[in-house]
């Protein structure tokens, strides 16, 4: 491998031990371009099914980071990019969610993106349904949209984190994912702060892995469950809404007024949940 280009694949995993080893078998089974190579390393983060030991035993040659069962997603892979970022300067890091299935020609039509703009802007690759091939996980347009693959590269705003290529001069000028959010948020932060920085994020063309959607609201919307733990759920880490997190979020991208507004509207929507339709 010394000529070759070497790929950081950044992975975080708690407890789906049978999705995390099918993703790394679809992402060994990939057809990789000449002269490129991976080096996988994932975040166990603090899994009690047996998912890093199992990982360790089919996947010897995948660096296994031990998380303390505190992290999710983003710290996870905050976690994972720092880890391999010190170990030494790779050509490409590519942000890969556990539960996301690479078709075998999937890195080689990331890489023929990513040369297309030469190794200069991010890479995303959509995700689509296993049951009837519908659009899950993209990238967003300017208006919040999320956008359909097609034949051609397309540019948009910011993205979903389940497949992303980031080029080490991206890397460079961005640094890494933040980890002051602490599930979800970080990687559409992540376009929006490349986005000032000058570099684009292009969705490459066609779907290139399967990845089920969460089309259901969070406990938190939904006015069947009772109030406490409707408040319980909108706090969770794992809310997409977290008002710490959001707030911070919107501040930093779209400005007080508009996270203020937000800030209210959540918490509205928290106790009167009936006023609002999906």
């Amino acid at each position: 491998m010394e000529n070759s280009k070497i790929i950081a694949v950044l992975i975080t995993c708690h407890n789906r031990k049978a999705k995390t080893l099918a993703c790394l078998d679809a992402l060994y089974k990939c057809k990789m371009p000449e002269s490129y190579a991976t080096e996988v390393f994932l975040v166990d983060d603090g899994s009690t099914d047996g998912t890093g030991d199992a990982v360790r035993t089919n996947y010897p040659k995948v660096n296994v980071i031990q998380g303390n069962g505190n992290l999710y997603w983003n710290r996870g892979m905050h976690l994972a990019w720092e880890t391999a970022s010190t170990a030494k300067e790779y050509d490409y890091y590519l942000w890969l969610n556990d539960d996301t299935i690479l078709f075998e020609n999937a890195l080689t039509e990331i890489f023929i993106a990513a040369n297309t703009k030469i190794n200069q802007s991010i890479v995303v690759a959509a995700t689509c349904s296993n049951n009837d091939n519908s659009l899950t996980y993209s990238g967003f347009s300017k208006n919040g949209d999320l956008v359909t693959p097609s034949d051609s590269i397309k540019e948009i705003n910011t993205f979903n984190g389940n497949c992303v290529l980031i080029p080490k001069i991206v890397f460079n000028k961005v640094g890494l994912i933040d980890p002051l959010f602490h599930h979800a948020i970080g990687d559409l932060d992540y376009g929006l702060r490349a986005t000032k920085k000058g570099i684009k994020s292009y969705l490459a063309p066609h779907f290139l892995a399967f990845c089920e959607g969460h089309d259901k609201e969070p406990n938190w919307c939904q006015k069947e469950i009772p109030l406490l733990k409707r408040i319980k759920s909108l706090y969770s880490p794992l809310g997409n809404s977290q008002p710490y997190y959001f707030f911070r979020f919107e501040l930093r991208h779209y400005g007080l007024a508009i996270a203020l507004k937000h800030l209210f509207s959540i918490h509205l929507r928290l106790i009167y949940p009936q006023l609002w339709t999906k």
